[in-house]
């Protein structure tokens, strides 16, 4: 046998195997990743926990269904997160449903902030838009706003102004409830602003097509396609060519079975080589975005690219977190992507703290004031006891000074997803594995009741994306789930590029013996 039968030999077994067994996980991978594109699309369709391994059922409040709390009166506090908005009252005891006005669907129930103001108006800031709360009617009612940013992270108040804010803009108008007027506004870029974007971002934009807009997305959507095309393509040449073996011996028609063989291998090939490169990217950006390659680029920043979507002349946009303000000093505090910024009014320059406490890539879950001068950060980094005049930041739940990095780990000892306080200002911190902890001075926190587990599924995008991360494999994996990803992804380069390499020796063989 010459060097080139053995070459092509040792590529069809690298491509043969591990491609079947890699096509069941592409097709996966695929599906999942078309539905997660189009969040809003899908977001009135759950799944019951009870159908999905038991680490996804909720246990002690755990797995973010508690974010935080509104006191109305002494006995009457709001309580939201993933779980939507429930009343309850000052023993955290009993539960009533607070989500009507919300359409169908728990991922329109996902809240991130609710307030209320000093005149009594109720506003909820969610993954879908800005809502206030008709005491008269019972019932949410969406605020329509000039953004295409629906998800509202932060709502407060200033005087008798209410001031929401989304992921990229400002909107601010007198308090008046579902009848304010609001303005939108741009926060000025902070001092030494570079166009820059963090690597990390612009890989799952390039992932996911979103940095050419949805023109990009449904791209992507037609890649994602074209995998489960090769995928089932390779399925068939590689069961099919025995199937009509076995039906030749028993001398039973097999044209059917050949002619289906054959339109699979070519466009099997036909798909592979027209679109080589967008395979290989979009399977190299997906390494990426999971552990261990993501630490490699989680903490870089490069200049966004040019005639993208990351190209924005907000240099705030997609990068706003959460917002306070602190009365007594007459400043607000922004929680941008990348730190903790000072500005004096909305209008002024943003300055980043000298200061700055440990927040994870994963964002800010816990921005509460604590006494005049101080604030609660809380993030997957841990819970720190912060004051924006020293260097000094305390580990809140071990009270030592928190030694390292402001940004060097993404995970801490607690993944902390939310403060409860409730009317003598005790508290409950939850974490996200865990639930509720004991904070300091508070009381035994009730177990969930079964009215909210009732009403509280996992939306549809949210169980793709565990299944697209490899997480619903935790289960039976434990950790090493997190290999799935960049293993598959690297088995997905091996295949499609000796799948190629194949090709193209078989095309030239062909044009040899043409000539």
């Amino acid at each position: 046998m010459n060097k080139k039968a053995t070459k092509t030999k040792r590529l069809k077994k690298y491509h043969k195997w591990p491609g079947l067994i890699l096509s069941f996980f592409l097709i996966y991978y695929a599906v999942s990743g078309i539905l997660m594109n189009h969040r809003e699309l899908i977001s009135e369709i759950d799944i019951n926990r009870s159908s999905l391994p038991k680490e996804y059922s909720y246990n002690n409040w755990n797995l973010a269904a508690l974010k935080g709390n509104q006191i109305l009166f002494e006995d009457s506090i709001l309580v939201y997160g993933n779980i939507g908005v429930w009343l309850t009252d000052s023993s955290f005891q009993e539960y009533a449903d607070f989500n009507s006005g919300f359409p169908k669907g728990i991922d329109n129930r996902k809240i991130f902030d609710i307030h209320l103001t000093p005149k009594n108006n109720l506003y909820a800031a969610t993954l879908f838009g800005l809502y206030s709360y008709s005491f008269e009617l019972n019932k949410w009612q969406q605020i329509h706003l000039d953004t295409q940013i629906k998800r509202f992270v932060s709502v407060i108040s200033k005087g008798d102004s209410i001031i929401a804010m989304n992921r990229s803009y400002l909107f601010s108008g007198l308090d008046k409830g579902i009848n304010t007027k609001f303005t939108k506004a741009q926060i000025q870029a902070p001092e030494n602003h570079e166009n820059k974007v963090s690597l990390f971002k612009t890989v799952w934009q390039i992932h996911s097509g979103e940095i050419f807009g949805l023109t990009g997305k449904l791209f992507v959507d037609f890649m994602g396609l074209l995998f489960i095309a090769l995928s089932l393509t390779g399925i068939i040449y590689f069961f099919f060519p025995k199937l009509i073996k076995r039906r030749k011996k028993k001398e039973k028609s097999t044209q059917n079975l050949v002619n289906t063989n054959k339109w699979s291998l070519k466009w099997h090939n036909k798909i592979g080589a027209w679109f080589l490169g967008f395979l290989i990217i979009t399977t190299l950006t997906g390494i990426f975005l999971r552990p261990p390659l993501l630490l490699t680029i989680a903490r870089t920043d490069i200049p966004a690219i040019k005639f993208t979507h990351l190209d924005q002349a907000n240099p705030w946009y997609d990068n706003l977190r959460d917002l306070t303000y602190n009365n007594e000093k007459d400043e607000f505090i922004l929680a941008g992507h990348d730190g903790l910024y000072k500005l004096k009014t909305l209008q002024s320059t943003p300055k980043l703290f000298n200061s700055q406490p440990p927040i994870s890539v994963m964002g800010i879950n816990v921005f509460e004031r604590f006494d005049k001068d101080s604030y609660l950060i809380g993030s997957f980094s841990g819970l720190f006891l912060w004051n924006p005049n020293h260097d000094v930041v305390f580990d809140f739940i071990s009270g030592k000074p928190y030694k390292g990095s402001s940004m060097e780990r993404p995970f801490g000892s607690y993944a902390i997803s939310g403060l409860i306080k409730d009317y003598q200002n005790k508290m409950h911190i939850v974490d996200y594995s865990n639930g509720i902890l004991m904070g300091k001075g508070s009381i035994n926190f009730p177990k969930m009741p079964e009215n909210i587990l009732s009403k509280a599924p996992m939306s549809l995008w949210n169980l793709c994306l565990e299944i697209h991360t490899g997480r619903i494999f935790h289960f039976l994996l434990s950790d090493f789930y997190i290999l799935i990803v960049p293993l598959s992804g690297i088995i997905a380069l091996v295949v499609i590029l000796s799948g190629y390499l194949i090709y193209k020796r078989r095309k030239r063989i062909k044009m040899k013996n043409q000539i």
